[in-house]
């Protein structure tokens, strides 16, 4: 039951919450939080599925949990807690934790990274990151299809596997999803899975402990060598942390680590914002090592893609999104499926905390300044001019009708970029190249084929992207 008392200390918690919190939507959105107890447990309900799913999601970036939690001894029923999220309903008073079959699983509750046989459980499964809500596309296609692969069967050829791209283009969805998956199919075996920065952080806390354990215990540092090299896959994110600062001992040990388990024949995925050999301050032997497998770009996504992943998330959390205003988002937002997920919540969050109506004029008011720092268009002589610079070749040559490779290739690859980077139609395209738009529609075609089988190819293109900041 809620007394009068409750109410006033509720009310006070969430004051002293919404003073704590910079997020000004995440404090307005707290007040919406009605509280109710159940068998000592506080429960919260929230009065719309999509505002529950925002505030469990934005419990991994700003630990609303933790911050909620901290706040609970001020209440005087000390034995109250903090259990998870409730959908709103006419008997949410009556509907006890455990109870209600609409409750979903937040931050705080997810699924370990790991399988249930270690301790390690600094890390926790994102319940929305899976193989089912991953978009594929041109970009990311053979990415996936090697993820999937991992979790099947275990294949030399894919060991390790090492994926890299810029930020925000799906490679720590994918190690969630290889993770998840293996968890239900592979129950049976020990998958650790955690960031370069958590390893350095065992590495560390394992050797102070070292120094002071009691007689007859077993040395720390063999605890975390033995809990490592007994998985049977080892997943690490952000590799690129190792490079940082002094971790010359951290490389080491992640290094013996590495040999071990390649030795015995156990999966290993790796993550990185750059390739291997990329790896700037990282030792040579380990950047061989981990460029002996197999070595998996994430391109930048596509249109068609970023439409995609619109519509899932809208799906995944119960909105209706107009087609205009997702064809809006994907056509401004190019940079990162982050960036791109980011502007999607902040309309949905805005739209119903100050009840307006989501359409695409109250989309381009909402997201103005986050637009005004969109990079330029890029145009289509833009990309001409950058190519022919960075081919060593004339634009007369470019345009002309010349067949031979050192020029047809090239010529493809400007016709991919105008497609990729630009809003103009086949037609446009077609005008600028002196060519009709099946011509373009044959190179785009051609040059998406080749990012995935021919690396000089995947590297011509991934560099004219980066002069543009794409």
């Amino acid at each position: 039951m809620i007394n009068e008392e409750f109410e006033q200390q509720w009310q006070q918690v969430c004051e002293q919450m919404q003073a704590s919190v910079k997020d000004n939507l995440l404090a307005e959105s707290l007040s919406q939080i009605e509280p109710s107890v159940c068998n000592d447990t506080l429960v919260l309900s929230v009065p719309s599925r999509f505002l529950y799913g925002w505030l469990s999601r934005k419990g991994y970036d700003v630990s609303l949990f933790n911050r909620l939690q901290s706040f609970l001894p001020h209440l005087k029923k000390s034995e109250v807690k903090l259990q998870e999220f409730h959908i709103a309903s006419s008997d949410k008073a009556n509907d006890c934790v455990g109870e209600n079959q609409n409750a979903l699983p937040v931050a705080g509750n997810a699924p370990s990274l790991v399988s249930q046989q270690t301790s390690l459980d600094e890390v926790r499964l994102n319940p929305q990151m899976t193989f089912d809500s991953f978009v594929v596309g041109p970009s990311n296609e053979f990415a996936c299809a090697v993820a999937k692969k991992v979790t099947q069967v275990f294949d030399p050829t894919c060991n390790p596997v090492f994926f890299h791209s810029s930020v925000g283009l799906g490679k720590t969805h994918l190690m969630n999803a290889i993770a998840w998956k293996m968890q239900q199919t592979h129950p049976d075996k020990k998958v650790l899975y955690l960031t370069a920065e958590q390893f350095q952080h065992r590495y560390v806390q394992s050797c102070r402990n070292g120094y002071i354990q009691k007689a007859g215990e077993e040395p720390q540092t063999e605890r975390f060598r033995e809990l490592f090299r007994s998985a049977d896959v080892l997943m690490i994110d952000d590799v690129q942390f190792f490079c940082s600062g002094n971790k010359q001992a951290t490389q080491m040990e992640f290094f013996h680590t590495f040999n071990s388990l390649i030795e015995q024949g156990k999966q290993i995925v790796l993550s990185s914002d750059s390739s291997p050999l990329e790896l700037k301050g990282m030792e040579e032997r380990l950047k061989s090592r981990m460029a002996q497998g197999l070595i998996v770009d994430i391109y930048p996504t596509t249109y068609e893609m970023r439409i995609g992943i619109l519509q899932t998330k809208a799906e995944q959390w119960g909105v209706q999104v107009p087609n205009d205003v997702i064809e809006f988002l994907a056509d401004r937002i190019t940079s990162n499926v982050r960036e791109l997920e980011g502007a999607l919540k902040r309309l949905l969050v805005n739209s119903e905390l100050l009840h307006m109506d989501l359409n695409l004029a109250t989309t381009q008011q909402i997201l103005k300044d986050m637009l005004n720092l969109m990079p330029q268009e890029v145009s289509i002589n833009d990309i001409l001019k950058a190519t022919c610079d960075y081919f060593m070749i004339k634009m007369a040559d470019l345009k002309s009708d010349r067949r031979d490779r050192s020029v047809a290739r090239p010529r493809q690859i400007a016709m991919f970029l105008a497609k990729e980077l630009t809003t103009k139609s086949l037609p446009e395209i077609g005008a600028a190249f002196g060519r009709d738009h099946t011509t373009i529609m044959h190179a785009i075609r051609q040059i998406g084929n080749l990012i995935n089988t021919d690396p000089s190819v995947a590297e011509h293109v991934r560099f004219l992207k980066r002069s543009f900041k794409c």
